[in-house]
């Protein structure tokens, strides 16, 4: 089975609702790709996978949900997209 692109991907209704530009929409995405090509990014990335096939092996039932490397475990992907950490705070 052939593989196909989102063709959604990049176009979220949320730059629309934050106003950004076609410009400022450019930089995100350049900078998001710039981060998940980091080592680290691919390394969590590689574990969220490996974690997810093993449930599946398993038998778990994880539809809907993210494995999340904070709390080491698999939670709905609204808490775990969601979570306020360190880097997303606002500075005081």
């Amino acid at each position: 089975m052939k593989s196909r692109r989102n063709k959604n991907a990049g176009k979220h209704p949320s730059y629309k609702k934050r106003g950004m530009s076609a410009a400022s929409i450019l930089k995100k995405r350049n900078r998001d790709k710039k981060y998940a090509s980091t080592d680290d990014a691919k390394d969590r990335r590689a574990e969220c996978n490996k974690k997810r096939r093993e449930a599946k092996r398993a038998g778990k039932n994880i539809k809907g949900k993210d494995y999340d490397h904070a709390v080491g475990r698999f939670v709905k992907t609204a808490i775990n997209r969601g979570r306020k950490e360190k880097s997303r705070l606002k500075k005081k």
